[in-house]
């Protein structure tokens, strides 16, 4: 089971390599500005996990920025992350970037409805409940798909609240989500997350990718 933070990368980081033991493991950690652990590299023979943050954009996701919007970096809690965790056939890897806007929640919903749609269907979720349709994209995936009981993440691993209004595409196993935090200040919050699964996520599905 997989739920901890994006936020809490360096942690993460630390006890898989005590989890997959320390012989032969080579830890490298580069501080921020502030002393803040930015990028964690460990390895191990049978396999590594490596941190980024602060680097990820939209466009590394494959998605645009919402025009006028402004990446968050004013609190850990929506600090872009790159995580990637390696170990034999076994993998995964999340990105997200969170952003701040003028313009309205719906303006923002319609705007990245439009640029999810190069991934397939997009389904729109409150929280884990599918609200309109469709409610399943064609590649299998539903708003219930971070219960996976193999790999779990929830939307509080990319800053967001159990109940926030989510949009995603793709499948099981490859997904495109954005999803909304708190107005703060008077603008929108949104965060930009994509999330590659490990292999056998999607076999209840009917699906391979």
């Amino acid at each position: 089971m997989m739920r901890k933070s994006v936020r809490n990368a360096a942690g993460l980081a630390a006890g898989l390599a005590l989890a997959a033991g320390l012989v032969a493991c080579r830890v490298n950690v580069e501080k921020g500005a502030n002393g803040e652990d930015k990028n964690v590299q460990v390895d191990t023979p049978f396999g590594g996990v490596h941190v980024h943050t602060d680097q990820t954009t939209a466009a590394d996701l494959g998605l645009p920025v919402y025009p006028g919007a402004q990446q968050v970096k004013d609190d850990d809690k929506h600090k872009s992350a790159d995580v990637q965790l390696a170990f034999g056939e076994w993998g995964l890897r999340v990105r997200a970037v969170s952003y701040a806007t003028a313009g309205t929640q719906e303006q923002v919903t319609a705007f990245y409805k439009k640029a999810l749609g190069r991934y397939g269907d997009v389904i729109t979720c409150q929280g884990n409940a599918p609200v309109g349709a469709p409610a399943v994209t064609a590649e299998g995936l539903t708003c219930e798909d971070d219960k996976n009981p193999k790999v779990r993440i929830d939307h509080g691993d990319y800053g967001l609240s159990k109940d926030s209004l989510v949009l995603k595409a793709g499948s099981k196993r490859h997904q495109h989500i954005v999803g909304f935090d708190e107005p703060r200040d008077g603008k929108t919050r949104f965060a930009l997350v994509a999330l590659d699964l490990p292999a056998g996520t999607e076999e209840n599905s009917g699906k391979s990718d």
